[in-house]
């Protein structure tokens, strides 16, 4: 029977993988990834933020932060056939409050881990749907009607693109990292989701560089991936693969085009995960994206847990949608219910093909 995701991360203590040129850490050996992924994998994740919250503004900050509702719907999780979480931090949380941010972080891992759930964690995001800048507080009500209508990035695009700001992003990425580095309920760093979003394009590329590099200071146990989420096989892709432990990518689309990205990405010769995947659109829902990743060895996560304040249950760039109409993404209703028991049985029954690194032995 396989581990659960957060029991074996506690195996993988690593190599110390220093160049000898730099006497730094380096990107792990591939047989070191794949060791690593043939304990914990296959992956059946989702991307989670609490129904309680509209941002991950208001699900990290004190006065807003909900225990009550995560151990729920992580519960809700594991007994859909979930084994793993992939969430966002909140620089501007850690920026006024670094030490209550890493205490309510630690308490989310702890429940995650009681429900057999490993996590994976983004420390920075570009992704704007507001518009706006991320601003610690009372956060606004959705918009009715609007798809992730609240969701602001971390941190603002100004500070990506302004070197001033860095050794602040640098003290964040260094304390959460540093804190979890050897935490065996932290499955992965997926250090930065989406770079490049929001209109900053390749002014996102050095900031990316230098998060790899700040992170892997720290010499983490756990691997250090992040992934493209357009333009597969430009030079900004490239970078991110080529600095990544293990590989990962993002694609909402149909079918054969999943397996042609996924493809691509195979040729690194390493574990691959499909960060942000799947919708309910003809050929790219659980029934037809699944066989793609089990055939080829895939782990994955889709959008979104519970139908709450995101709202991403409805469809993207539409305004007027209710829950009454079908559903974008997200899987149960607010009482756990499921919005489609079949994809309940899809994702408790997704296995590999072949055993763990097989087909991808040279």
């Amino acid at each position: 029977m396989m581990k659960s995701v957060a029991a074996v991360c506690a195996l993988i203590v690593g190599c110390s993988c220093i160049s000898a040129a730099e006497d730094a850490p380096r990107v792990w050996p591939k047989e070191k990834a794949w060791e690593w992924y043939g304990k914990i994998a296959p992956v059946r994740g989702v991307n989670y933020v609490p129904s309680s919250a509209v941002n991950m503004l208001e699900w990290w900050q004190k006065e807003t932060f909900d225990p009550a509702t995560i151990d729920r719907e992580l519960k809700w999780a594991h007994e859909s056939g979930y084994n793993s979480v992939r969430c966002n931090l909140s620089f501007e949380v850690w920026e006024i409050d670094p030490a209550g941010l890493k205490e309510r972080l630690g308490r989310f891992l702890g429940i995650a881990a009681k429900h057999e759930i490993g996590v994976m964690l983004c420390l920075f995001d570009d992704v704007n749907f507001a518009r706006a800048n991320p601003v610690v507080g009372k956060q606004p009500l959705p918009v009715p009607g609007v798809h992730n209508s609240r969701w602001v990035p971390s941190p603002a695009p100004a500070k990506v693109t302004d070197k001033a700001a860095w050794p602040a992003l640098e003290k964040y990425v260094k304390d959460i990292v540093g804190e979890f580095k050897q935490d065996k309920r932290v499955l992965v760093w997926d250090l930065y989701n989406e770079p490049g979003n929001g209109g900053l394009g390749n002014r996102s590329a050095p900031l990316v560089r230098a998060t790899f590099k700040w992170a892997r200071a720290m010499k983490p146990v756990q691997p250090l991936t992040m992934g493209p989420w357009r333009g597969h096989g430009s030079e900004m892709a490239k970078t991110m693969a080529d600095l990544s432990d293990v590989v990962s990518y993002h694609h909402y689309g149909a079918a054969h085009a999943v397996e042609r990205t996924t493809m691509l990405y195979k040729e690194y010769g390493r574990p691959l995960f499909c960060t942000e995947t799947i919708r309910r659109l003809p050929n790219q829902d659980f029934k037809a994206v699944l066989p793609v990743f089990s055939n080829h060895q895939v782990s994955w996560y889709n959008w979104g847990l519970v139908a709450g304040k995101q709202q991403t249950y409805l469809p993207w760039g539409k305004k007027g949608q209710t829950i009454k109409d079908p559903w974008h993404w997200a899987l149960l209703w607010r009482d756990g219910r499921p919005y489609d028991p079949k994809e309940i049985e899809l994702i408790r029954g997704f296995k590999f093909e072949s055993p763990v690194g097989e087909i991808n032995a040279e």
